[in-house]
């Protein structure tokens, strides 16, 4: 059941992967280099990954697109997976509290999408943060994901043109649509022990079946391609903006508060390691250097 559905949301984000990499290269490519003139356009390495099921039988895997020391991008990983099994108990303990029907019963499940994170080289460039993703279990499906921009060195033009871009793409499937997901994203994105948000928002959504799986999809979809009009702009008119260490400092201790969220409240990452998937490609959003006061 559900495997045609499965099989087209497998096949969108992985083609959703190839469009924004073939993107980022270009833009790699097209980059004078200025302060970084030693430095060469960057490239993806690309590599399997594979989820470890508890009976080390196959439980799906993915590919791992990590960029590494680029003009333009100082990291950025570009995942798709697709991953099946078991939940262990932890896992269904912790989808029944969130109201998944008959999961301890019948813990089988299925789960693919696609995550992206990037760390810029220039402190003036924000780093961004995209997922979308769809879940099955035999007694429930649903959709999540969407996209938030996390400067260091903020510019309200951006940002504005970041949301504007989303909420273009989401007002087609309501007018409720944007500003129910660009308040889930300043809830979710938040960090308590700081008292402040670990970036400037953008959209974000989890758990979505509303009984009709072509127009979640469908949003879904508008979700993915909503990300590029939306960041591609902002790097390319940042990107040569001058910068000096000092600005390099503040975007430092900026990544601790990315590091921070990512290890103690995303909720992704606590349930791909929770559930066996390749702990190196959970944990390719963590920054390449970061420092705190």
């Amino acid at each position: 059941m559900f495997d045609q559905e499965k099989s087209r949301a497998a096949a969108w984000f992985r083609s959703l992967r190839d469009e924004i990499v073939e993107a980022f290269e270009g833009l790699e490519d097209n980059h004078d280099a200025g302060q970084l003139t030693d430095m060469g356009p960057g490239r993806f390495q690309v590599s399997t990954t594979r989820r470890h099921s508890d009976d080390g039988s196959d439980a799906g895997g993915g590919l791992m697109s990590v960029m590494r020391g680029g003009r333009v991008f100082e990291k950025i990983g570009v995942n798709v997976s697709e991953v099946f099994g078991t939940l262990g108990v932890p896992a269904q303990q912790a989808m029944a509290a969130r109201g998944v029907p008959g999961i301890e019963a019948d813990p089988r499940f299925w789960a693919s999408g696609i995550s992206l994170v990037a760390h810029m080289q220039n402190p003036h460039c924000p780093a961004v943060h995209m997922n979308t993703r769809m879940f099955w279990t035999p007694g429930a499906w649903w959709f999540g994901g969407g996209s938030d921009l996390n400067p260091c060195i903020e510019y309200a033009e951006d940002t504005a043109h970041f949301h504007a871009e989303q909420k273009q793409a989401l007002d087609p499937h309501g007018a409720d649509i944007y500003p129910a997901l660009k308040a889930w994203a300043d809830e979710y994105f938040y960090i308590p022990h700081r008292n402040r948000a670990r970036g400037v928002g953008g959209i974000f959504m989890d758990d979505r079946n509303t009984g009709d799986w072509e127009a979640d999809f469908a949003l879904t979809q508008d979700i993915g391609r909503a990300f590029l009009p939306a960041f591609l702009p902002l790097i390319q008119k940042r990107r040569v903006q001058p910068w000096d260490e000092a600005d390099k400092d503040v975007q430092l201790i900026h990544r601790g508060l990315y590091a921070e969220y990512n290890l103690v409240y995303d909720r992704g990452t606590k349930f791909g390691l929770a559930t066996g998937h390749d702990a190196d490609a959970v944990l390719m959003s963590l920054p390449p250097l970061a420092k705190w006061v």
